[in-house]
């Protein structure tokens, strides 16, 4: 489970984060370009952390990574000064910033051998991978599909539910059980509802076969790695049988990264080509009052 993990993370740092940051950079916003110029180099220290021996040196080149997740994390209140806004997309996008860091937290403390608020070591090592992509990841894309579809109600809610399911499984660790299985029944909510409105809204205004497969596959993947989610937490708040923890990782988690994140940012990022506005910003800024850009404006220049 180890390996697989760490070639998750991996995905994670060097492939999913500057994507993801190259989609929410906008106008004013050069710390996060320059972010972005520099983040493979916290991402090869964050790898060499995952795959040194526990110790000095994974401890240093782990708290490189952490803070160049505190750095992104500090763009959320930037961000927030600079729009002004709590529209539900951008709620997800700060919230999306901001995850990234509890990952590095974690990853300092399980290189370091150090048992973070009494977690297991094991724990502390999924919680990289699990806040990279159901932190960063879902709820980016979330707030990017909530925008791209318009900013309706199903679009609102599934911005808003992603970072609340996401949070209410981080407190849960500091729970109990029931409290994570109440966190995963709101995520998996969310990110189905993300899956629909991909599947019925974007995907039928594809520009072209390529982005429209990429949106297909990040809907229908969620059906199942979500399951196997709400799957894992029942079973642990009840002690119905339920999937391994290496099990989690070769499907759910597997599943998420390449099925789901990936693919949905790879979308976005060839959606970001012919909208107009350009997607700099999940909310535009029109005489001074914000507004969700309408779906119609890529439905007319794919037409």
């Amino acid at each position: 489970m180890t390996v697989l993990v760490h070639f998750i993370v991996m995905l994670g740092m060097f492939v999913v984060i500057p994507l993801g940051i190259s989609l929410v950079e906008g106008r004013g916003s050069g710390g996060m370009a320059r972010l972005r110029r520099w983040w493979p180099l916290a991402a090869a220290a964050g790898t060499a952390a995952l795959w040194l021996p526990r110790g000095p040196l994974a401890v240093g080149c782990a708290a490189g990574y952490a803070v160049a997740t505190l750095a992104l994390a500090l763009q959320a209140p930037r961000r927030l000064a600079r729009t002004r806004s709590l529209a539900a997309s951008e709620v997800a996008v700060l919230t999306a910033l901001a995850t990234p860091a509890v990952a590095g937290a974690a990853l300092v403390a399980e290189r370091g051998g150090y048992r973070l608020f009494g977690f297991d070591l094991d724990i502390l090592a999924l919680t990289v991978p699990h806040f990279h992509f159901a932190g960063f990841a879902a709820a980016l894309i979330a707030g990017l599909v909530c925008r791209g579809t318009g900013g309706g109600r199903a679009g609102r809610a599934a911005a808003l539910s992603v970072p609340v399911g996401t949070l209410l499984v981080l407190a849960g660790y500091f729970a109990d059980d029931w409290a994570e299985l109440a966190g995963a029944l709101v995520l998996t909510a969310g990110m189905w509802l993300v899956g629909l409105l991909t599947w019925r809204d974007l995907r039928t205004t594809g520009p072209d076969r390529t982005t429209r497969a990429l949106l297909a596959c990040s809907a229908t993947v969620l059906v199942a790695t979500m399951l196997l989610a709400l799957s894992w937490a029942l079973g642990e708040a009840t002690g119905l049988p339920h999937p391994s923890l290496a099990w989690m990782a070769a499907t759910h988690g597997l599943g998420n990264a390449l099925g789901f994140a990936l693919c949905a940012l790879l979308a976005q990022r060839r959606l970001r080509a012919v909208q107009v506005p350009a997607p700099d910003e999940p909310v535009a800024q029109t005489h001074g009052t914000t507004t969700e850009p309408d779906i119609r404006t890529l439905k007319e220049r794919t037409a």
